[in-house]
């Protein structure tokens, strides 16, 4: 039985990569979630049905998919005390998880980063914990998230906008101060993915995910949202701070085409950016929304929100040459599919 471990499975990210691994191969997912963030598996399961084994559901006619309701940090306290838990309470036959995938962290757009910062900051306690079991458990493959929030927001400024290379930061070196609570913690997190893979033999490897976007993220993040205002042909068209700040968006099917070819090929904890390469300003994602929408509205700069670091976007020169890859999906590709799935749901 080969069954692989997908923590935060429910949000964002975490159900498209469940979503990718029952519908590319036959292995077993065992999805761990709280439900804080994320959707329970009846609203983005085609043809959702369960029965329960204990407390888990046991989702789907082939039973390849388990989900445990609950803070990660408390199963990993379960498996740390008693390293078969899993298998011996719900009777499953597994030596251990194949790939660990973890997405488990709190999470949210800018709102919830610079709103409520101490509270982000309990993903250095999830991190800690997933890592120290990882060393004794020790499954074949590791994937650790982390965030291009880890850059130094000195690199991020208005005086000019700078592509961020993996070597930017650099342990052995002056590391720069992070974004906010959340950068600190996947900075840290990737030393702790360095210290797994070279002092207890880990294979693990780390992405730097820019801006993912796609279909069915949640409308605290921006690309979401403001597709949906859209759809709905806001006019005039509010937009946070003045517009002119800018991110790198990446669909979330790149993003996960990326994840497996790393993992195919990267072992050691290292860190590698996921982004399309380029900068596009939120001025300029309203006006592709307008285009595809078919009007141009006058646009409401709301300087009173939180808007983050002026500049963000990524250097994917290393991943190109050492790897040969890039994203396959446009901008216009990606940002009309979402604009497509809002306008279904105001329809």
């Amino acid at each position: 039985m080969r069954i692989h471990l997908v923590s935060g499975g429910c949000g964002f990210v975490g159900r498209n990569m469940v979503k990718r691994l029952l519908k590319a191969t036959n292995d077993y997912v065992f999805m761990v979630d709280d439900l804080s963030i994320g959707r329970h598996p009846k609203e983005w399961l085609e043809g959702y049905q369960a029965e329960m084994n204990s407390d888990i559901e046991v989702i789907g006619q082939e039973g390849r998919l388990f989900f445990w309701k609950g803070d990660f940090r408390n199963l990993l306290f379960y498996m740390r005390e008693k390293p078969r838990y899993i298998q011996e309470k719900y009777g499953l036959d597994f030596e251990g998880f194949s790939d660990v995938f973890h997405f488990a962290a709190i999470v949210g757009g800018r709102m919830k980063i610079e709103g409520d910062p101490m509270i982000v900051a309990l993903d250095l306690s999830i991190d800690a914990e997933f890592f120290h079991w990882v060393t004794q458990h020790k499954p074949e493959r590791v994937l650790y998230p982390s965030s291009s929030a880890a850059y130094p927001v000195s690199l991020q400024t208005t005086d000019g906008a700078i592509a961020l290379s993996e070597g930017d930061i650099d342990f052995n070196k002056n590391l720069g101060t992070p974004d906010m609570t959340y950068g600190w913690s996947k900075l840290t997190g990737e030393f702790l993915a360095q210290i797994a893979a070279k002092h207890y033999g880990v294979r693990v490897a780390c992405i730097r995910p820019f801006s993912g976007y796609g279909e069915d993220q949640e409308h605290s993040y921006p690309v979401p949202a403001i597709a949906a205002r859209a759809a709905k042909r806001e006019d005039p068209f509010e937009v946070w701070g003045t517009g002119k700040q800018g991110r790198d968006f990446v669909h979330i099917d790149d993003v996960l085409d990326f994840i497996f070819m790393l993992l195919d090929n990267v072992s050691d904890g290292s860190a590698y950016n996921i982004g399309s390469g380029r900068l596009t300003s939120f001025l300029e994602l309203i006006e592709v929304f307008g285009e595809i929408a078919g009007y141009k509205p006058t646009i409401k700069p709301l300087l009173d929100k939180p808007v983050g670091v002026h500049s963000r976007y990524a250097n994917m020169d290393l991943v190109n040459e050492k790897f040969g890859w890039k994203p396959k999906i446009s901008l216009k590709e990606g940002m009309e599919r979402v604009y497509l799935r809002q306008l279904e749901l105001i329809s």
